[in-house]
């Protein structure tokens, strides 16, 4: 695939990402709030994130083991998930790098 090509596709992916999360806010505007609604929506990100970190996880091996601990011993510490999530992909990559996994 040509650098213009992949470039396509990544602008193609974020603005398919932008259409969904302006289509979700727009459409979360005719759904009436009960207490119930808000907390469904509060913890619907981290229950995505959760669906999509554990099987890769499982399928990771042991980096994978080492990066989603490294994340949640980061997010303890630093309360920010997104320094955490950048300091479980580190751990893994230099766990691969050790490792001498390709």
């Amino acid at each position: 695939m040509s650098t213009t090509n992949a470039l396509l596709v990544v602008l193609a992916m974020a603005l398919v990402t932008y259409a969904t999360r302006a289509g979700g806010i727009f459409l979360v505007g005719f759904v009436p709030m009960s207490a119930r609604t808000e907390n469904f929506l509060r913890y619907l990100a981290g229950a995505v994130l959760v669906a999509l970190v554990v099987p890769a996880t499982v399928r990771g091996g042991p980096e994978g083991y080492v990066a989603v601990g490294v994340a949640i011993l980061a997010r303890l510490v630093l309360r920010k998930a997104l320094p955490a999530i950048a300091l479980g992909i580190l751990a893994a990559a230099l766990w691969r790098g050790y490792m001498g996994v390709s």
